[in-house]
């Protein structure tokens, strides 16, 4: 079993995708996003994004990101934010949002006790800054 499957298992639920606004997208995030998807760079903006001033964020579609159907349909080229999600590092400053992001996500491990998690949290995180440095 992988680290990271010790304290989450991503159940494809979308409630993460749900909502009215998505996660604004730097960058690196577009890049990615454009690469993915294999096109070009006005057509994913006008198709998939909404821009509003210097604010680029992914489209909604009836209360869900325009990528969620059963699942990321751009899991590949997915945000920085979508990718750290839910095992966001708030999670290690406060319990009370380690129970609240656990409640909004079945995939959260939360039966292991948020001692156990957090230990295996900072580890994961400590691995992907060795990595990404």
């Amino acid at each position: 079993m992988l680290e990271i499957e010790r304290i989450f298992t991503c159940r494809r639920c979308g409630f993460c995708c749900h909502g009215e606004t998505t996660v604004s997208l730097d960058e690196n995030d577009q890049r990615q996003m454009v690469q993915c998807l294999n096109l070009h760079r006005e057509q994913v903006k006008s198709k998939y994004w909404r821009v509003t001033g210097t604010t680029v964020q992914m489209q909604t579609v009836d209360g869900y990101c325009i990528f969620y159907d059963q699942g990321c349909l751009v899991h590949a080229g997915r945000p920085w934010r979508c990718r750290q999600w839910p095992l966001h590092p708030s999670i290690l400053d406060d319990e009370l949002n380690f129970h609240i992001i656990a409640e909004s996500c079945p995939g959260i491990r939360a039966e292991i006790g948020y001692e156990e998690f957090c230990r295996i949290l900072r580890r994961i995180m400590t691995d992907m800054e060795k990595i990404s440095c």
